[in-house]
Order: C-alpha cells, then sequence, then structure tokens
C-alpha cells in the first residue's frame, strides 16, 4: 500500500524542499541531497506509485509518457547524453529500495565506476 507521508509524496506536496531540475503535470526532477557522482538526480511520477511494477499496472498511457519525457527532459538539462549516464531503480527489499515511491535515479557527470562492486 502506497505511504502517502513518505519524503517524496511531502516533496511533491512542496512539505519539504528539494532543488528542482524540471517539473510537468506527470513528473518532477531534482537533485538527490546525499548524491552518489557528481551529477546525482532523481526522477519521480506525480502519481502515488509505488514502484516501476506499480506505475505500469496503474498509470494512465499518458501518465506513462509524460513521466519518460520528464525524464527526457532531465537528461537534456544535465547535459548527459554524450558522456553517458547510469540509471538506476532500487525496488523491494533485496532491491534495497528505501522510499516507497517510483524513482530513477541518474548518475553521471563522471565514471561512476563499476556496476556492482564485489
Amino acid at each position: 500500500m502506497y505511504d502517502t507521508n513518505n519524503i517524496f509524496a511531502k516533496i511533491l506536496r512542496e512539505e519539504i524542499p528539494c532543488q528542482k531540475i524540471a517539473e510537468g503535470k506527470h513528473f518532477l526532477s531534482f537533485y538527490d541531497i546525499s548524491p552518489k557522482a557528481k551529477i546525482h538526480a532523481l526522477v519521480i511520477p506525480t502519481g502515488p506509485y509505488i514502484n516501476v511494477h506499480d506505475f505500469v499496472t496503474r498509470a494512465s498511457v499518458d501518465a506513462q509518457i509524460g513521466f519518460w519525457q520528464g525524464f527526457r527532459e532531465t537528461l537534456a538539462i544535465l547535459q548527459l547524453d554524450e558522456q553517458g549516464y547510469r540509471l538506476v531503480m532500487n525496488i523491494g527489499v533485496h532491491g534495497r529500495q528505501e522510499v516507497l515511491h517510483m524513482h530513477v535515479h541518474i548518475l553521471g557527470g563522471n565514471d561512476t565506476g563499476p556496476m556492482v562492486l564485489k
């Protein structure tokens, strides 16, 4: 069940500030407060979706298209296309999802290192 008091829901309601990158009807992007790369942004849908499975199951086609267009807009603003970037979506307990609101991490601006450290 979606928790309406998770940190991203509070950011969407502007109860908690964020450093916005871009926003639209179906998305909000902002900088992570604890960056793991030179550039570390988050893109979240504006609707109450726990993870990507919930999003693709319940979100309207317009919401899904709007979210990914917002993702693309964020990449353009961050100018990461040429050098590349890493996307991370943590889902569930084994994926170490900390906030139960769908979100995509965009990491870039430098070499992000190996995908998984052993």
